[in-house]
């Protein structure tokens, strides 16, 4: 058997047994409906939120449009904010010591305590939730750049000088190629942070995005509409940081093909 096609085949059988495994454990009522709703309920509250909404009028496509409005926003805030950052801080020895103690102090802030603060700053609004993804996804995405810069092979660096390369020549070169790698997987970290930020983000201030959606259906006990936004929430980051991983390997195999 093709190895491509037995990659994707024995996940989707291992799926496939798990959501029978799990409809037929609901039937026999080994898992409360109320607690954990079955498969076949979870596809009933996913077509009832498209066509009808939750809350009412409110349908599965506002709420997934606006909530990757705000993690992409917050999430391109930190990378233009983080990348040139922490390329400069890197750079600098000087710098990096000067800094590290507040990247340090200010990573391991957990992001939605400031929740009380972004709403007395930015108040209920969309700048509010804007601010907590961009917090939130920005220390991880400097501090994953210094690291990328630090871990430059200096003997790469050395080999450049000789040959006469310093200054921007020498970065375009040698550090932002070799640090590239490191990049990509700081900003997929960081956009797993802005997932994880969402739900609390959009507490405040609305009633359209998945973490609303979620918490909305937790308060009036349906289990069955907090699950599929949480199941929609995973795929939709899943897919979205499977995309920065193929662009990192188009970005790999163009850099080893140059």
């Amino acid at each position: 058997m093709n190895n491509k096609i037995k990659s994707w085949l024995i996940p989707l059988i291992a799926l496939t047994v798990f959501l029978l495994s799990w409809e037929l454990a609901s039937f026999m009522v080994y898992l409360r409906p109320t607690r954990f709703p079955a498969p076949s309920k979870l596809l009933l509250s996913f077509l009832d939120l498209t066509f009808s909404g939750y809350p009412a009028g409110v349908t599965i496509d506002q709420h997934l449009l606006k909530t990757i409005e705000r993690i992409i926003i917050g999430f391109l805030l930190s990378v233009s904010l983080g990348v040139p950052l922490g390329l400069l801080i890197g750079g600098f020895h000087a710098l990096d010591r000067l800094t590290s103690t507040i990247i340090a102090f200010c990573r391991s802030v957990a992001t939605l305590s400031l929740l009380p603060l972004a709403i007395v700053w930015f108040g209920t609004g969309e700048q509010a939730k804007i601010f907590l993804i961009t917090y939130g996804c920005f220390w991880v995405m400097l501090s994953n750049v210094i690291e990328a810069v630090k871990q430059v092979d200096p003997v790469m660096m050395n080999a450049a000088k000789t040959m006469d390369t310093d200054g921007i020549e020498l970065f375009l070169k040698v550090v932002l190629p070799s640090a590239l790698p490191r990049v990509f997987a700081g900003m997929r970290i960081s956009l797993g942070v802005g997932f994880m930020v969402i739900v609390g983000a959009e507490m405040i201030g609305t009633v359209i995005g998945l973490g609303s959606l979620i918490m909305e259906a937790r308060t009036f006990y349906r289990t069955d509409i907090t699950m599929v936004g949480m199941l929609i929430l995973g795929l939709m980051g899943f897919l979205m940081t499977s995309g920065l991983a193929w662009l990192e390997k188009q970005q790999e195999h163009n850099r080893t093909s140059a």
